[in-house]
């Protein structure tokens, strides 16, 4: 049996093209291919970015307590703009700061500006949330089966933290420790902190005589861990009513 001919590409669509000619029809324009993923499909930057928002808004659902699932949009610019570094780079990041009196929002605003993360499809998004007062509790000896420094190591290393109502435990030299601890190794490896507190960092003086006026910061924590806050947070002062007591109105 004779081996079959081979015909060359460029006879073969020409007799293709005669063909069609011969029957009033033009050969179709072959243009270009474009393979390229949609931004549904995957493989386009878009695809991934949504899928990385979807994850870390699945996270921050499941962290967030009922009480602020509702914190959806941060209201004020300078926390917003911390956000959008913190989602950015969050290397070069500074930490958060939220001072102000009870029920000023915030730890409604802390949440909200941890969603505002996960909206922007960071590659990592992992959180954790504590009060001051159930982290000690926690870390303290016998208060957890982890134990002080497996739970300490915890908190250091996670990517974003928020520590809730710092200041607010009765003040200790372990307290102390504990707490600048924390503060220093997650300023060290550049891991961006919201912190919120009732006090200022420095407990406001009479104008003349120095005398103090009210607890801040530098006295319930002391000097030390205050100089290390000021030097990493950018500190945002909420001010208001006490929107806790006006909702119970």
């Amino acid at each position: 049996m004779p081996e079959p001919q081979r015909m060359n590409p460029a006879a073969a669509m020409a007799a293709l093209q005669a063909r069609l000619e011969a029957r009033g029809l033009d050969l179709p324009d072959r243009g270009t291919v474009d393979d390229a993923p949609s931004p549904d499909q995957p493989g386009h930057p878009e695809y991934h970015h949504r899928a990385r928002a979807e994850f870390a808004l699945a996270r921050w659902g499941n962290a967030v307590p009922n009480r602020y699932a509702n914190a959806r949009i941060v209201t004020d610019p300078a926390v917003a703009a911390w956000a959008e570094q913190a989602a950015a780079n969050p290397a070069e990041a500074r930490s958060l700061l939220l001072t102000g009196t009870t029920g000023t929002g915030k730890t409604h605003q802390a949440w909200a500006a941890l969603r505002m993360i996960a909206e922007a499809g960071p590659a990592r998004y992992e959180i954790i949330a504590t009060t001051a007062a159930d982290m000690y509790g926690r870390l303290r000896p016998g208060g957890s089966d982890a134990g002080t420094e497996t739970g300490l190591n915890r908190l250091a290393r996670i990517p974003l933290l928020l520590l809730d109502d710092l200041g607010s435990a009765k003040a200790s030299e372990w307290v102390e420790e504990i707490t600048y601890r924390l503060i220093n190794e997650r300023y060290n490896a550049c891991r961006p902190t919201i912190f919120t507190s009732n006090y200022p960092t420095e407990a406001p003086r009479h104008p003349k005589t120095g005398a103090v006026l009210g607890p801040g910061l530098d006295i319930v924590l002391g000097d030390r861990i205050v100089s290390r806050l000021t030097e990493m947070t950018d500190v945002v002062v909420m001010a208001g009513y006490d929107r806790r007591r006006h909702r119970a109105a």
